[in-house]
């Protein structure tokens, strides 16, 4: 593929009148792209100075391939891509002067993109992130089921999410949402759009969390799913993603998706137990500057 196959734009409406029928077309696979792009579009549609993302579409023989978007903090999310369009991706970005701090695709697209843009840059890459992607097949309620009941929250509960959220963050290492949280900026969180659910006791004393984002392109994607480490082990995690996935899944979602921790199989097996089947690894790397001698 050509450098020039590519089309760059500042657009997201026209970019997604060109390019929203190839993400919806593998909503899995694409879930991020789906997610982070129309959060984007949303943000930009509200703050008419919202400093703009750049978005870009590989087209051959008159059909969409492959997209990718930077966000304005830097994040690059790409849909699958071969080595040799990386490089080609690689080359067109540096030329157009843009320098993204990480990017985030599946595994091989990642890892290529990542070689590409040391090639072609001389910056580091070093990897960060490294997932799993399930995707729901048939719901299955855990046995036993723990005692209590799912709830949505309301305003009420947010010093609780937020609270928890946090800690999910800790336990994840993503300093990056740390801050944000601690500046007060929960909005512009990846927690800011999330629909959360808390599993009580029969008490009404919370126990677990989980959200879900909404929905786009028919895609849903559960996240965070969270137990304080006091009350792991009692099926409390399994209970509120159930909730959480059902419910998406009432409300019309025709994929509903999450990311596992490849490190932990504790949480692997949960979800398999449940119904969700591995469909993809996905990894981030992010840029060091090259280094001068």
């Amino acid at each position: 593929m050509l450098p020039d196959d590519w089309y760059p734009t500042h657009d997201v409406d026209g970019f997604l009148g060109r390019a929203g029928g190839f993400l919806s077309s593998r909503p899995a696979l694409h879930n991020t792209a789906l997610t982070d792009i129309e959060k984007l579009r949303s943000r930009g549609a509200a703050e008419q100075d919202a400093e703009a993302g750049v978005f870009g579409r590989l087209e051959a023989g008159g059909e969409v391939r492959a997209v990718f978007y930077l966000t304005p903090r830097g994040r690059l999310g790409l849909t699958p891509l071969s080595a040799e369009q990386t490089d080609a991706l690689a080359a067109r970005l540096a030329g157009l002067g843009h320098s993204p701090a990480n990017v985030v695709a599946d595994r091989d697209t990642a890892g290529a993109f990542a070689a590409s843009w040391r090639r072609h840059t001389g910056a580091v890459p070093e990897l960060f992130w490294r997932t799993h992607l399930y995707r729901l097949g048939t719901l299955t309620a855990p046995r036993p089921s723990p005692e209590g009941r799912g709830r949505r929250t309301s305003g009420k509960d947010r010093a609780h999410v937020v609270r928890w959220c946090r800690e999910f963050c800790v336990d994840v290492g993503e300093q990056h949402s740390i801050d944000l949280i601690d500046a007060g900026s929960w909005d512009d969180s990846r927690f800011g759009d999330r629909h959360f659910t808390l599993w009580e006791t029969p008490q009404g004393t919370p126990v677990a969390m989980a959200a879900a984002t909404p929905a786009v392109g028919g895609m849903v994607r559960v996240d965070p799913v969270y137990t304080p480490a006091h009350l792991r082990g009692r099926g409390y995690a399994g209970a509120v993603t159930v909730e959480v996935s059902g419910a998406a899944l009432a409300a019309g979602a025709t994929d509903v998706v999450l990311f596992t921790d490849p490190d932990n199989p504790t949480s692997n097996a949960l979800y398999r137990r449940i119904g969700y089947a591995h469909v993809a690894d996905f990894a981030g790397y992010r840029f060091a500057p090259p280094a001068r001698r």
